[in-house]
């Protein structure tokens, strides 16, 4: 592990500056030795990894109990305690995880295209790796071992700084990442974390320039945009998920009803959580659908058109504006009446953070326009918006869900940790 200043110091900034740049300066040296692993070498490293977790449980566990202890005591919400825990299962997870990432295709070295020009110069671009990739995010422990899988398997070294509130879990994780990488010959530097220099450590990452090749921030809005405003570093940035599901008149109630329940209730406290739901007032299906919400525990604001179609033993809240731009991350859920769906696009348009949005149709028609129309991440038609995630849509994991429109959009894999190379070769040719 990189060792801290000493606990009886009071480092002054620049103490901190110089300590988070000697870990970039690691980091550059290990991810060297990462972009000359080939795919056997780093398929290695993941299995070791998710061995390394089944092996050390226990301690694990025993840290994250310390955090969610802490987080209770200190009145964490009960989605962010939610994310913050770890357990078997999930922990068990994670190594299958990496485990389904070690059986995908390595993408560095992958041809993007290529040409042999009339001069006889052969061009290829591929795909190399990033570098040195930073992530700055919150309460949720598992981030910190898909972002590390992910870089490595993409040839990359990874800085982490996961917050105080699961201090003791990444902690533990880390140690696991680092002996693993050791046991089959890789760098351990190629995994760092500069959780031990506070927020501090976190704003001289966001200066690294040049020793820190892209920074990603996962999290809430205020931790995003404070990234965003304040990096030197390149960002790609990952957003929060205000994410729609719009009901048209076609759509049957069975399907409506199942979807509608997975989407909010299956885990609320994370992104691809559905937080606003729009019918159409043609369709028939919203007394159904609010009945089995409400039964599963779901507070439901709405606005007075579907209010008034509710049945008597529903209970609402009457919606506010601020209900339209809320990610609640709970089982909150606002509800409006729409009488079309350019009613439906206008207001998704308005109100969406650009995450994930999903239409119920047996129109094709309508299907066809609502994926033309509706610019997000990702565009679903007749499934559950909890399907937008790396691991569902065959990446293995995922760094983040990037709402932006610059080189990845989406669930970004390992290809979206890649960038590119031309590669130019010929026998003597000279430009005229």
């Amino acid at each position: 592990m990189v060792p801290s200043l000493p606990a009886d110091s009071q480092p002054t900034p620049a103490d901190v500056e110089s300590a988070v740049y000697a870990i970039a300066d690691r980091s550059r040296q290990a991810a060297r030795s990462m972009g000359r692993a080939n795919r056997a070498w780093k398929d290695k490293a993941l299995r070791a990894i998710g061995s390394a977790l089944l092996a050390n449980k226990q301690q694990i566990l025993a840290a994250n109990t310390k955090d969610v202890e802490a987080g209770r005591a200190n009145g964490t919400s009960a989605a962010l305690l939610d994310r913050l825990t770890l357990n078997d299962t999930r922990i068990s997870a994670l190594a299958d995880a990496l485990e389904n990432l070690a059986g995908l295709p390595d993408p560095v070295g992958n041809v993007v295209r290529g040409q042999t020009l009339p001069n006889g110069l052969r061009l290829r671009q591929v795909n190399v790796p990033m570098g040195v990739v930073a992530a700055i995010y919150e309460a949720r422990p598992n981030v910190t071992v898909d972002i590390a899988g992910l870089a490595l398997k993409s040839g990359n070294a990874v800085i982490l700084r996961g917050g105080s509130a699961a201090a003791f879990t990444n902690e533990a994780l880390i140690r696991v990442l680092r002996d693993a990488l050791e046991s089959v010959g890789l760098p351990a530097d190629a995994v760092q974390t500069v959780d031990q220099y506070g927020r501090e450590g976190a704003n001289v990452l966001m200066r690294a320039r040049g020793r820190v090749d892209v920074l990603i921030p996962r999290g809430g809005r205020e931790l995003i945009q404070t990234v965003v405003n304040n990096s030197s570093v390149p960002v790609i940035e990952t957003g929060e998920g205000n994410v729609h599901i719009f009901i048209d008149e076609s759509a049957s109630e069975d399907m409506a009803v199942e979807i509608l329940l997975n989407a909010k209730t299956q885990r609320p406290s994370v992104c691809n959580t559905v937080e606003t739901l729009l019918v159409h007032s043609g369709s028939t299906v919203l007394p159904a659908v609010a009945a089995a919400l409400s039964k599963a525990g779901v507070r439901l604001h709405a606005d007075d058109r579907v209010r008034a179609a509710l049945p008597a033993s529903v209970e609402s809240l009457p919606a506010t504006e601020d209900d339209w731009a809320t990610e609640y991350m709970d089982l909150d859920l606002a509800v409006a009446m729409v009488d079309s769906l350019d009613d439906a696009v206008k207001h998704i348009r308005t109100w969406s953070t650009g995450h994930t949005e999903a239409i119920l149709t047996n129109d094709l028609r309508n299907a066809e326009r609502f994926i033309a129309e509706i610019d997000s991440a990702a565009v679903i038609v007749n499934a559950s918006t909890r399907f937008t995630d790396g691991g569902e849509l065959g990446l293995g994991a995922e760094v983040g869900i990037s709402t932006q429109k610059l080189h990845a959009r989406g669930p970004m894999g390992l290809t979206e940790l890649t960038t590119t190379k031309w590669i130019v070769q010929g026998e003597g040719q000279v430009r005229a």
